[in-house]
Protein backbone atom coordinates (compact mmCIF):
# COMPACT_ATOMS: atom_id res chain seq x y z
CA UNK A 1 0.00 0.00 0.00
CA UNK A 2 1.58 3.22 -0.92
CA UNK A 3 1.98 6.12 1.53
CA UNK A 4 0.69 9.79 0.53
CA UNK A 5 3.58 11.70 -0.66
CA UNK A 6 4.85 14.44 0.87
CA UNK A 7 7.70 16.77 -0.49
CA UNK A 8 10.45 15.68 1.82
CA UNK A 9 13.11 15.64 -1.00
CA UNK A 10 15.58 17.77 -2.27
CA UNK A 11 15.44 18.06 -6.23
CA UNK A 12 18.36 19.82 -7.36
CA UNK A 13 18.44 20.25 -10.86
CA UNK A 14 20.89 22.12 -13.56
CA UNK A 15 20.46 22.95 -17.29
CA UNK A 16 22.40 24.27 -19.81
CA UNK A 17 20.57 24.71 -23.09
CA UNK A 18 23.10 25.82 -26.50
CA UNK A 19 20.55 27.63 -28.74
CA UNK A 20 21.32 27.34 -32.33
CA UNK A 21 20.76 30.57 -33.98
CA UNK A 22 21.57 31.47 -37.35
CA UNK A 23 22.97 34.96 -36.77
CA UNK A 24 26.37 35.19 -35.36
CA UNK A 25 25.71 36.59 -31.71
CA UNK A 26 27.99 35.83 -28.61
CA UNK A 27 28.69 32.70 -27.79
CA UNK A 28 27.22 33.84 -23.62
CA UNK A 29 23.74 34.98 -25.81
CA UNK A 30 23.95 31.03 -27.01
CA UNK A 31 24.47 29.31 -23.71
CA UNK A 32 22.00 29.55 -21.06
CA UNK A 33 22.81 27.65 -17.51
CA UNK A 34 19.52 27.84 -14.93
CA UNK A 35 20.29 26.10 -11.13
CA UNK A 36 17.12 25.46 -9.38
CA UNK A 37 16.95 23.84 -5.55
CA UNK A 38 13.39 22.96 -4.65
CA UNK A 39 11.65 20.42 -2.24
CA UNK A 40 9.52 17.90 -4.40
CA UNK A 41 8.15 14.16 -3.90
CA UNK A 42 10.33 11.03 -5.43
CA UNK A 43 9.00 7.76 -5.93
CA UNK A 44 9.72 4.38 -7.65
CA UNK A 45 7.04 2.73 -9.42
CA UNK A 46 6.81 -0.45 -11.49
CA UNK A 47 10.50 0.18 -13.06
CA UNK A 48 10.56 4.07 -13.57
CA UNK A 49 11.68 6.72 -11.05
CA UNK A 50 9.13 9.58 -10.74
CA UNK A 51 10.16 13.39 -9.40
CA UNK A 52 7.47 15.73 -9.47
CA UNK A 53 8.16 19.48 -8.24
CA UNK A 54 6.75 23.12 -8.66
CA UNK A 55 8.33 25.40 -11.09
CA UNK A 56 9.65 28.67 -9.96
CA UNK A 57 10.01 32.23 -10.92
CA UNK A 58 13.84 31.40 -11.55
CA UNK A 59 12.80 28.47 -14.23
CA UNK A 60 9.91 30.98 -16.16
CA UNK A 61 7.20 28.50 -15.35
CA UNK A 62 5.93 29.78 -12.00
CA UNK A 63 2.60 28.30 -11.04
CA UNK A 64 3.68 24.86 -12.64
CA UNK A 65 4.06 21.36 -11.76
CA UNK A 66 6.72 19.48 -13.35
CA UNK A 67 6.91 15.48 -13.21
CA UNK A 68 9.69 13.75 -14.53
CA UNK A 69 9.67 9.79 -15.20
CA UNK A 70 12.95 8.48 -15.46
CA UNK A 71 13.29 4.59 -16.57
CA UNK A 72 15.79 2.57 -14.33
CA UNK A 73 17.06 1.15 -17.28
CA UNK A 74 18.08 4.75 -18.88
CA UNK A 75 16.09 4.10 -22.00
CA UNK A 76 13.83 6.93 -21.56
CA UNK A 77 12.68 10.03 -20.02
CA UNK A 78 9.33 11.56 -20.24
CA UNK A 79 8.82 15.34 -19.01
CA UNK A 80 5.31 16.31 -17.99
CA UNK A 81 4.86 20.26 -17.38
CA UNK A 82 1.13 21.15 -16.20
CA UNK A 83 -0.68 23.90 -13.90
CA UNK A 84 -0.93 27.67 -14.72
CA UNK A 85 1.95 29.59 -16.89
CA UNK A 86 3.70 29.75 -19.91
CA UNK A 87 5.07 26.43 -19.87
CA UNK A 88 2.35 24.66 -18.82
CA UNK A 89 1.21 21.35 -21.12
CA UNK A 90 4.24 20.68 -22.07
CA UNK A 91 5.25 17.27 -22.71
CA UNK A 92 8.53 15.72 -23.51
CA UNK A 93 8.89 11.99 -24.46
CA UNK A 94 12.95 11.57 -24.59
CA UNK A 95 13.97 7.81 -25.99
CA UNK A 96 17.24 6.77 -26.86
CA UNK A 97 17.97 6.37 -30.73
CA UNK A 98 14.23 7.65 -31.53
CA UNK A 99 13.36 10.96 -32.63
CA UNK A 100 9.39 11.89 -30.92
CA UNK A 101 7.19 14.51 -32.08
CA UNK A 102 6.38 16.77 -28.86
CA UNK A 103 4.51 19.41 -27.78
CA UNK A 104 6.34 21.81 -26.64
CA UNK A 105 4.19 25.52 -24.96
CA UNK A 106 6.12 29.04 -24.24
CA UNK A 107 5.19 32.08 -23.64
CA UNK A 108 4.13 32.61 -27.12
CA UNK A 109 2.00 30.02 -27.94
CA UNK A 110 2.38 26.43 -28.34
CA UNK A 111 4.53 24.15 -31.03
CA UNK A 112 5.05 20.62 -31.44
CA UNK A 113 8.76 19.90 -31.58
CA UNK A 114 11.71 17.12 -32.69
CA UNK A 115 12.35 15.23 -29.44
CA UNK A 116 16.45 13.08 -29.78
CA UNK A 117 18.16 12.17 -26.85
CA UNK A 118 21.85 12.39 -27.10
CA UNK A 119 22.47 10.75 -23.30
CA UNK A 120 20.47 9.07 -20.50
CA UNK A 121 22.26 8.08 -17.37
CA UNK A 122 19.96 6.78 -14.36
CA UNK A 123 21.88 6.65 -11.29
CA UNK A 124 18.71 6.62 -9.23
CA UNK A 125 18.00 4.15 -6.15
CA UNK A 126 15.04 4.11 -4.05
CA UNK A 127 16.94 6.52 -1.63
CA UNK A 128 17.50 9.05 -4.97
CA UNK A 129 20.50 9.94 -6.01
CA UNK A 130 21.42 11.31 -9.73
CA UNK A 131 20.43 11.09 -13.34
CA UNK A 132 21.80 12.98 -16.46
CA UNK A 133 20.20 13.37 -19.65
CA UNK A 134 20.83 14.79 -22.73
CA UNK A 135 18.26 15.98 -25.73
CA UNK A 136 18.13 17.90 -28.95
CA UNK A 137 15.40 19.98 -29.97
CA UNK A 138 14.46 20.48 -33.79
CA UNK A 139 11.55 22.46 -35.73
CA UNK A 140 10.32 20.44 -38.83
CA UNK A 141 13.17 17.71 -38.19
CA UNK A 142 15.50 20.21 -40.65
CA UNK A 143 16.35 23.11 -38.22
CA UNK A 144 18.12 22.26 -34.79
CA UNK A 145 16.49 24.68 -32.27
CA UNK A 146 18.69 23.66 -29.09
CA UNK A 147 20.87 20.96 -27.40
CA UNK A 148 19.66 20.20 -23.73
CA UNK A 149 21.67 18.86 -20.95
CA UNK A 150 20.07 18.77 -17.36
CA UNK A 151 21.34 16.98 -14.20
CA UNK A 152 18.77 15.81 -11.50
CA UNK A 153 19.93 15.11 -8.03
CA UNK A 154 17.53 13.88 -5.52
CA UNK A 155 17.95 13.87 -1.80
CA UNK A 156 16.27 12.79 0.72
CA UNK A 157 15.13 15.10 3.76
CA UNK A 158 15.58 13.61 7.38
Amino acid sequence: MSKPLKEDYIIRIKSRIEQHVKEPVEKEEKEEFVELMTRGQFVQKGGSYYITYKETETTGYEGCTTTLKIAADGSRVAMLRFGKGGGAGTQLLIEKGKRNLCHYETGYGSMTLGVTADEIECGLTEKGGTAKFGYLLDANSAELVSRNRLEVTVTHVN
